[in-house]
Order: structure tokens, then C-alpha cells, then sequence
């Protein structure tokens, strides 16, 4: 049995026509079999370091004294020394906001609020 299939209907028409059976082919089922693979290996995803850039990169009042700083003392002691700033200054915040009475959540805005003005100002450059 022939039965002709285009794209416009059956039997006529232009386009690309089937020949061939409806019924199963075992030649055909087990090439489809075989042709499967049955494990598929999925590596692991390949992720970039995540860099945390200033959007104020170089921007600011401070910025070009902070590049110079960090080019003279190297980066590994510049960031040492960033580090126990904003410590010192999360500590003064801190404080403040114990003597007038404030909550954790104000102290946090806080917090934020002055890394957003270290930013601003190019402390963070």
C-alpha cells in the first residue's frame, strides 16, 4: 500500500510526500532503540566568579586618592586596611545608635546609608 501525503492534502498538491506504512517496522523501532543512548552525563554547569564592582568605579570626590592609595600600599594590604575602616565605622554607627535609642533595622539603614555615601563619594573605588 502507497499512500501519498503533501502538504496541501492527500493524493495532491506540492510538497514533499511519505511513502511508506502506518504499521510497525521492527527494523525501524530498533534502529530508533540503539540509536538512544541510555545514560546521558550532564557536566557540571560552568559559572563565572561573581565580581563585585562598584557602578561608582573611579567616580567621586575620594576615588582618585583611594587608586592612588591602593597602587602604592598593593591591593592585599589596601583591603586589609578598607576592611578594618568600615569595621571601625559599623562600630561607630553602632554606638550612636545605642545612645539614642535606636533599633537594629534603623542601625542597619544606617549601615547602608553609609556605604551608599562611600560610594557617592568614591571611598569604594
Amino acid at each position: 500500500m502507497v499512500v501519498s501525503i503533501s502538504a496541501t492534502g492527500f493524493k495532491s498538491g506540492l510538497g514533499t510526500s511519505f511513502y511508506g506504512s502506518w504499521g510497525p517496522c521492527s527494523s525501524d523501532s530498533d534502529w530508533l532503540v540503539n540509536s538512544v543512548p541510555s545514560q546521558v552525563r550532564v557536566g557540571k554547569p560552568v559559572r563565572s566568579k561573581p565580581m563585585m564592582k562598584n557602578v561608582n568605579e573611579g567616580k567621586g570626590l575620594f576615588a582618585p586618592l583611594v587608586v592612588l592609595t591602593r597602587q602604592i600600599i598593593g591591593k592585599k594590604r589596601f583591603n586589609q586596611l578598607r576592611g578594618k575602616a568600615i569595621a571601625l565605622h559599623s562600630q561607630v554607627i553602632t554606638e550612636f545608635c545605642k545612645s539614642i535609642g535606636a533599633d537594629a533595622k534603623q542601625r542597619q539603614g544606617l549601615i547602608r546609608l553609609a556605604k551608599k555615601n562611600g560610594e557617592r563619594l568614591g571611598f569604594l573605588a
